[in-house]
């Protein structure tokens, strides 16, 4: 192994192949996208250089409401990580205990990964409808039918409406991270606690939360991220709508690249996307860095 690890040409040969894909797939894109984001650009015309008034149109001029689907998207991403994030912690320590049909709950709780996001959408929209969904059936059954809603066509519920999918989907995801991360814990430190006198609550917070750190911030380097880069499920709930009520910027992005055909104004879009994401990811790896110290 230290023979390979010397020799230059094996080190070559295992990691060109990896970084000439991460290069065609992640970099080229992003680089041809900031150099669209300096054009005043139709998609089929020639392109007209005007440097950097696609990002001053973003951030000054904000006549399409960017702010407001950056601002959405930054509330997903928070109810991601204090909402979505403990839900998908809690399910992984009660399972990490080794309960009865401990297989059977880690299947269910994953089932929402696998599926389609248009169908998880197609879903939820019949839940939410108000004709016939099973939300207002359920509410009106309670007694309580001044609850009863449009969910998706009202600007004080759709967001909220959203996130629920969301949440749903992507709890399962999250848990069997952390369940895994839990489970590779030596039991022989759980039984020594347990010796001691340590009571499950104690155990949870002392000790396997500590140690599964690394996933944690995984987990939520994941959650901000897909909060920031959501698109399908709020595309086939809403569209952005009603009255830009649940826009974030990569729906936003879409209709103005495809719709409107401003592919340069698009591209300013999907770079501070991918900005965005960056600095948020190092802040996350930061704050951890920090903890640990």
């Amino acid at each position: 192994m230290e023979n390979m690890l010397r020799n230059k040409k094996a080190i070559f040969l295992f990691v060109f192949p990896a970084f000439l894909i991460f290069f065609v797939i992640v970099l080229l894109p992003i680089f041809f996208s900031f150099q669209y984001s300096l054009l005043k650009w139709d998609g089929i015309s020639k392109g007209v250089y005007i440097g950097l008034q696609n990002y001053k149109d973003l951030f000054v001029n904000n006549s399409d409401g960017f702010l407001k689907s950056v601002e959405n998207s930054v509330l997903l991403a928070v109810l991601s990580v204090c909402i979505q994030l403990p839900i998908s912690l809690f399910f992984a320590l009660v399972l990490a205990r080794g309960i009865r049909g401990e297989k059977f709950f880690r299947t269910v709780y994953f089932i929402p990964v696998i599926l389609a996001t248009v169908i998880v959408g197609q879903l939820w929209m019949k839940i939410y409808n108000p004709d016939y969904g099973l939300l207002n059936f359920v509410l009106s059954k309670m007694g309580l039918k001044f609850l009863e809603n449009q969910w998706l066509a009202s600007t004080h519920t759709v967001l909220g409406a959203v996130f629920i999918p969301i949440l749903w989907q992507y709890i399962g995801y999250h848990m069997l991270l952390m369940y895994a991360s839990a489970k590779s814990i030596s039991p022989d430190i759980y039984e020594a606690a347990r010796i001691d006198g340590a009571s499950e609550s104690t155990i949870a917070f002392k000790i396997t939360i500590p140690l599964i750190k690394p996933i944690l911030k995984v987990c939520v380097v994941f959650a901000v991220i897909g909060s920031f880069k959501s698109f399908d499920l709020i595309y086939v709930l809403t569209n952005g709508g009603p009255m830009h009520a649940s826009e974030v910027p990569t729906t936003l992005m879409y209709t103005d690249i495809f719709s409107k055909y401003q592919y340069g104004y698009g591209s300013a879009m999907a770079i501070f996307i991918v900005v965005e994401c960056f600095i948020c990811t190092i802040l996350i790896n930061r704050l951890f860095g920090k903890e640990n110290n």
